[in-house]
């Protein structure tokens, strides 16, 4: 990952994930993402999250709703 992140030291980087932030690999990568940023002295030490909320369920049970929000989180 350092080899692929080094020609973009100014880049912001963000994790992307369908699963809920609660879940899916966020909560294991950011820590190890955020370290790897400040080792290699980025612009922008944090790596941001773009996905959905945290949530007790991996999907909200609604068709329509998860649509709305894959296609928001596709924006």
């Amino acid at each position: 990952l350092e080899l692929v992140l080094l020609p973009y030291l100014h880049a912001e980087v963000v994790w992307c994930q369908e699963e809920p932030e609660n879940m899916g690999a966020w909560s294991f990568v950011q820590p190890r993402l955020a370290q790897l940023l400040k080792e290699l002295k980025t612009e922008r030490a944090e790596p941001v999250y773009a996905g959905r909320r945290a949530s007790a369920s991996p999907a909200t049970g609604y068709a329509h709703i998860h649509q709305q929000e894959q296609a928001d989180l596709i924006k």
